[in-house]
């Protein structure tokens, strides 16, 4: 399946519009060649949450909008420890401490890595962090305090990007990306598909992520919420829109994981979800997101197994 890697941008727009059928035996047999039947799981935390400074217009936790949601400062590394430990029980194997914020203050970073550290320090989870727009030299310190994957998306694609925030650009994010892999870090690196971007834009997203090589590739559906500027944007995209992204995704990203993240529950039935693994998802947010609910640990592993797939 090599050959996907040498299509142009239209004869990948034609591959879309090919019958859903059709594109999720395509992906699932790219899926099948690149992996076993190990789906990985992760849990997140939101450590400090809202008061960002950022203008991100699907987000709850940004300033300048006015969602409804509880605002907290940075939690005490003792409830991340906690936390940490109550998703291994759940199956997670990895464990993410993200921060709301452009970039943590000089005495948020210095606790941040001790919550790191103790994370780091549990056996059989491997820490994750999402923290913003890290300097070079923060970046450093979070890989040495043992930090093994670094997440910061692009979110959507450097067409669109305006249309989504104006307090930072696309290219601010590819740079973070890039400096994280500089170090030796593991990205993970995704998307929010359903703002009302194009097709066009999505396949875009999968080919910027494509140059960027990221671990794994979070895959999150809008799910809009009141007092954002996109709180009515529930029709943007379809289920079956969903998956034939996935697919696409998948083709185009042969060997990156792709990770259901937030939205998936609320944006795809449950026949759906399990169509979205066969298409190529082999990584599952579990518990719940940064502001909202997510999924049941349990349901995910029985709809894992009826696939005849595993949670690791």
């Amino acid at each position: 399946m090599s050959e996907f890697n040498n299509y142009t941008k239209d004869e990948l727009l034609d591959l879309y519009n090919k019958p859903l059928e059709e594109l999720l035996e395509i992906s699932h047999k790219i899926t099948e060649e690149n992996f076993d039947n190990t789906v990985e799981a992760c849990s997140i935390i939101s450590a400090k949450t809202g008061a960002c400074s950022e203008n991100c217009k699907y987000c709850a936790q940004s300033s300048h909008n006015h969602a409804e949601i509880e605002c907290h400062p940075l939690l005490s590394v003792e409830t991340v420890k906690k936390a940490a430990l109550s998703a291994k029980e759940n199956g997670a194997t990895r464990f993410c401490i993200v921060t709301s914020g452009r970039v943590p203050t000089d005495k948020d970073f210095d606790k941040i890595l001790e919550m790191i550290k103790e994370v780091a320090s549990i056996e059989g989870i491997h820490c994750c962090a999402s923290l913003g727009l890290l300097s070079e030299e923060q970046i450093k310190q979070i890989k040495e305090a043992g930090v093994e994957r670094y997440n910061h998306n692009i979110n959507t694609s450097e067409n669109y990007h305006e249309k989504i925030c104006t307090t930072h650009n696309f290219s601010d994010r590819v740079n973070t990306v890039k400096t994280i892999t500089k170090h030796g870090m593991e990205a993970c690196c995704g998307v929010i598909i359903g703002m009302g971007e194009s097709v066009e834009d999505r396949i875009d997203m999968a080919l910027s992520l494509r140059e960027l090589n990221p671990k794994t590739v979070p895959i999150n559906f809008l799910n809009p919420i009141k007092g954002t500027p996109l709180e009515d944007y529930e029709d943007k995209i379809t289920e079956e829109e969903i998956l034939k992204t996935i697919c696409l995704f998948r083709i185009i990203l042969p060997k990156a994981m792709l990770r259901y993240a937030g939205g998936r529950t609320t944006r795809l039935s449950k026949y759906n979800q399990k169509l979205g693994i066969i298409a190529g998802i082999n990584s599952v947010l579990v518990g719940n997101y940064l502001t909202t609910a997510g999924s049941n640990a349990e349901e995910d592993k029985n709809m894992l197994k009826e696939l005849d797939l595993v949670m690791g």
